[in-house]
């Protein structure tokens, strides 16, 4: 720990401050000299109370820096995590104006329903099939609370919610007894042209293992996902930037569209 905790929850303070005004926060690892994991996961975990406190409600989790790839570009050893808050859900088809984000960026990924309680340092797949309700397509646009890019590496994504910033869900929900959910595929379409292309088995070789691996993470804070909540389990491509004008389309071929537009 490099923090104090009374700069950990003033960093939190920042944040949902930034995003309450659009006035972006100072990047963690620049503010605070040597500021490490743990005091990110402490400053996520204060942001997440100050926004309960203010009447927001956890509406699940998003996991991040699933692929190896991604993993290697930023220095991290293994994924991150951030809570996902009921306004960062938007309808399928929606104009999302540019001007309420800041660096936004386009994922692809499945979204698993919980149907009954997910925690515990053991949890594994067939925990994870056994709690899944159901799974759906996602949109992931990940964004960030900060003014610049902080230094390289994994704390300020985990501070900042592993960079979520809104979510669309298709209306196609699939039983994980159903599919083989390694084999999904899905395709990002951007004016009319394709961005590019992945498979469900991108994201640690089967999302499964995703969820998995975010159930025994929260364990060591003390937290258990719930009947309800959605996991964003991780993109299957590489995120892709978006600017005023733009009109995307994320095709999972059976499991639907995904559409959006971007408005000023």
């Amino acid at each position: 720990m490099a923090m104090t905790d009374e700069e950990r929850r003033r960093a939190a303070e920042d944040l949902v401050r930034a995003e309450l005004t659009r006035d972006w926060a100072e990047p963690i690892t620049l503010a605070y000299e040597g500021a490490d994991v743990e005091d990110a996961y402490a400053i996520g975990g204060y942001v997440t109370e100050l926004k309960v406190r203010s009447g927001r409600e956890v509406k699940g989790h998003t996991v991040g820096l699933t692929s190896k790839a991604m993993r290697s570009t930023t220095g991290a050893t293994e994924p991150d995590y951030g809570t996902i808050f009921d306004n960062w859900f938007l309808d399928e088809g929606s104009q999302v104006s540019m001007s309420t984000m800041n660096r936004p960026m386009v994922e692809i990924e499945l979204v698993f329903v919980l149907g009954s309680d997910l925690g515990g340092p053991s949890v594994n797949a067939v925990d994870v099939i056994r709690a899944t309700d159901f799974i759906l397509p996602a949109v992931e646009v990940v964004d960030s609370r900060f003014s610049r890019r902080g230094k390289p590496g994994v704390i300020d994504s985990i501070a900042d919610a592993a960079s979520c910033g809104f979510i669309m869900v298709g209306g196609n929900p699939v039983r994980l007894t159903d599919i083989d959910i390694r084999q999904i595929g899905g395709a990002l379409y951007k004016n009319g042209e394709i961005e590019e292309s992945g498979t469900a088995s991108a994201v640690m070789g089967n999302p499964i293992n995703s969820v998995a691996w975010l159930a025994r993470k929260l364990d060591e804070f003390g937290v258990h996902m719930e009947p309800g909540h959605t996991v964003l389990s991780g993109s299957f491509i590489r995120a892709h930037p978006m600017t005023v004008g733009d009109t995307f389309v994320a095709d999972y071929g059976p499991l639907g569209q995904i559409s959006f537009g971007v408005i000023d």
